[in-house]
């Protein structure tokens, strides 16, 4: 496996300027650097290009700085434009996907105006973030076949427990058996049935690529439940099998289920289900979907093929 390091990361915001080096930034899941012009919904929301090629124009006469070519990421020690597209690249916690070698370039940018060249067409590489996180110069960059980290996070949404006034168990319980079933990690929040805080709240895990969002509480007919209506505003794609599989077990228990307005959704390469408020019923409707879930997330995360059955 191929290792290099950062030596820089460079933002710019605006298309067709150069871009300049910053300290640290944050690579958003299936969008890119945050705050740079060409982050966005598509498959070039991140520019990689090697430090030898960069040196090597630099002797044949160009002075340019780093972000001159509009890279986003200065990497020494790997040939990007050799690596075939699907390539993984891990830095912390962040994962990149290769989508692309070299570009056209139909107008000439700031770079080629001043110098008569540039590399970025015939020698950068680009790709999309598959795992969000921060970065800085001097990360270690690596070729990786590892799998994205299986990483979840409990949002529970209550006035009271916002207020310490309620101990969260339904969070609890969710925590625990996330960590008995194999997740690395779980992220915890405790939230007032606000819409806005809530949505901030989902939208800041899925930018993190963390693969599966729980939410407990609000979503039933008190008008201050509105998990529902707020899941449903964030997701790009609804999974409607999940609720109504946990509806149909809850039925078998107590017919109150069919009171229940559980939504669920993909957001990015993050699957977001609400679960119910209560201890009990966490258990119950957790225990239920949360072995059918690996698959699912598997395929929504690029590692795994398709479901159906042989």
């Amino acid at each position: 496996m191929s290792t290099g390091k950062i030596k820089a990361i460079c933002i710019s915001e605006k298309k067709g300027t150069a871009k300049r080096p910053v300290e640290k930034a944050f690579f958003v899941t299936e969008h890119g650097l945050k705050g740079d012009a060409h982050a966005g919904d598509w498959h070039r929301q991140v520019s990689f290009l090697a430090l030898e090629e960069i040196e090597d124009f630099r002797r044949r006469g160009g002075e340019v700085e780093f972000g001159d070519f509009g890279e986003n990421i200065v990497a020494e020690g790997i040939p990007f434009d050799t690596l075939p597209i699907g390539t993984r690249l891990q830095a912390g916690e962040v994962f990149f996907e290769i989508t692309q070698i070299g570009k056209k370039c139909h107008s000439h940018c700031e770079i080629f105006k001043r110098v008569g060249d540039c590399i970025m067409p015939r020698k950068g590489v680009f790709g999309r973030v598959l795992h969000g996180g921060t970065l800085k110069a001097g990360d270690t960059l690596s070729l990786t076949e590892d799998k994205l980290p299986l990483e979840a996070a409990v949002i529970t949404a209550s006035d009271k427990g916002a207020k310490g006034e309620r101990e969260d168990k339904s969070g609890d319980k969710a925590e625990a058996m996330l960590k008995e079933a194999g997740y690395t990690k779980v992220y915890r929040s405790m939230l007032p049935d606000e819409k806005e805080e809530l949505a901030a709240k989902l939208r800041e895990y899925a930018d993190l690529g963390i693969a599966l969002i729980l939410t407990t509480g609000g979503t039933g007919f008190s008008p201050r439940d509105v998990t529902p209506e707020t899941t449903l505003e964030v997701c790009q794609k609804l999974a409607p099998g999940i609720p109504e599989a946990m509806r149909a077990l809850s039925l078998k228990i107590t017919p109150r289920a069919m009171l229940s307005r559980a939504a669920a959704g993909i957001c990015k390469r993050s699957l977001i289900v609400n679960l119910p408020g209560s201890p009990k019923a966490v258990e119950e409707c957790l225990g239920f979907i949360l072995p059918t879930l690996g698959h699912g997330l598997d395929i929504l995360r690029g590692e795994t093929g398709e479901c159906a059955r042989k």
